[in-house]
């Protein structure tokens, strides 16, 4: 795995727990201000696990 896959995934596992902390503390239902927190920590996931993906040789 090169350094970038290798931090693509540390971030990614990292904005993974984030999430699931938000979720905890919210107790399964977000307001208003904890569901534009979730979109942003979801976006920022996603942008980190495409860069876990690499092209086939």
């Amino acid at each position: 795995m090169s350094r970038e896959a290798a931090t693509h995934s540390v971030r990614s596992a990292e904005l993974n727990e984030q999430i699931r902390a938000l979720w905890a503390r919210a107790g399964g239902r977000l307001d208003e201000q904890q569901r534009a927190e979730y979109e942003r920590l979801v976006t920022a996931w996603a942008a980190a696990v495409r860069g876990d993906v690499t092209e086939p040789v």
